[in-house]
């Protein structure tokens, strides 16, 4: 032993992918293989407020204004977050950047640390079967039990599984109509993202169209050679 010690740097992954394109559930799964800690833009804001930290109090003064929380107020609670102590085995950003000044940003602080993206990892769908996928969905009104119109039906028609009520609904941001114009403003305001971490060599891309654990097979050989 010459008495030199290493260190690691935290691996840092970027999610990107339109809403149901399942990068939640996979992130979930990802915390619990390789140890890593999900970052979402809207919990970090909710935590920061709630503990009052200098960048809560800006966030949450700009929030009760109506108004929308500046990159500079996401980037300084965005550091706090990065600095506590169960972020040291690393992150996955999800829901932020969204745009190329916020990627500039994000690099910049972590540049403070030493730290760099070991991955942007692209969710690629195809958007005529997204819109089937989410428009389909339906929920029991009496226990929040899901289904779907062509995935997943009750084996009694009309009734429950598991509760036995006669009752569903469906979230009204799921209609056809609607997630298809969701889709079309995330490929608007992704797409210079997607050049952005391209040029930097940076950018994956994987299949989310299929099974679950198909995808998540994938994912998790790319998130090992980035993090290697």
């Amino acid at each position: 032993m010459d008495g030199t010690t290493t260190t690691t740097t935290p691996a840092v992954l970027i999610l990107l992918g339109p809403p149901g394109a399942g990068k939640g559930t996979q992130a979930r799964k990802l915390e619990e293989d390789f140890g890593l800690v999900q970052l979402s833009t809207g919990d970090l804001l909710r935590a920061a407020v709630a503990q009052g930290t200098e960048a809560g109090k800006a966030a949450k003064a700009v929030m009760e204004a109506g108004g929308l929380v500046s990159d500079e107020i996401v980037i300084a609670i965005l550091r706090d977050r990065l600095a506590a102590p169960d972020c040291a085995g690393g992150v996955i950003l999800d829901g932020f950047p969204r745009t190329t000044v916020q990627a500039q940003a994000l690099d910049q602080l972590l540049a403070e640390s030493g730290q760099s993206i070991n991955a942007a990892i692209s969710f690629e769908v195809d958007d005529a079967a997204m819109v089937d996928r989410i428009s389909g969905r339906y929920t029991c009104a009496g226990c929040g039990e899901g289904y779907h119109d062509s995935f997943k039906q009750p084996a009694v028609a009309g009734t429950c599984d598991k509760c036995g009520a006669t009752e569903f609904k469906r979230r009204s941001d799921d209609k056809a109509e609607t997630v298809a114009a969701r889709l079309e403003a995330y490929h608007a305001d992704t797409a210079p993202l997607i050049g952005y971490y391209d040029a930097a060599g940076v950018l994956q891309k994987i299949d989310a169209m299929g099974r679950i654990d198909t995808i998540f097979a994938d994912l998790s050989r790319t998130v090992s050679a980035a993090i290697a």
